[in-house]
């Protein structure tokens, strides 16, 4: 079966096992985007460290889970956002002002929106969690 949105499984995989209460969760296969938005993750403490193993043909990608994961999920369609209209979308994703993240790409490349209005550049959201 083909995956029509690789991170769309990969949030909700991460979501479902929170959960449940598992403590790891396995994620196939893995890319430079997953990682660089799990990444974000970890460094806003939503998820706890994660390891990469290439023994299988897309690669598997062990992720350590903290349990602080309410929700999160991607942003389809990806909406283009500048500093002027991103309150729009954080009201629209988030539940409330200042809790949560919003990922987003950028010409500088992946980040959250907080890091983009420091910056100045506007961009696309990917992806939310809170």
């Amino acid at each position: 079966m083909a995956l029509n949105d690789p991170l769309a499984n990969v949030l909700s995989a991460i979501m479902n096992a929170d959960k449940i209460g598992k403590p790891e969760c396995k994620i196939t296969p893995k890319s430079n985007m997953i990682t660089k938005v799990l990444t974000i993750m970890k460094d806003n403490l939503y998820v706890g460290e994660f390891e990469l193993i290439s023994e299988s043909k897309g690669g598997i990608i062990k992720v350590n889970l903290l349990g602080n994961v309410n929700k999160c999920g991607v942003i389809k369609p990806r909406f283009s956002f500048t500093q002027m209209n991103l309150e729009k979308f954080e009201k629209r994703y988030l539940p409330a002002k200042g809790f949560g993240l919003l990922i987003v790409s950028t010409s500088n490349g992946i980040m959250t929106s907080k890091q983009a209005v420091e910056k100045g550049i506007g961009g696309k959201l990917i992806a939310y969690c809170y």
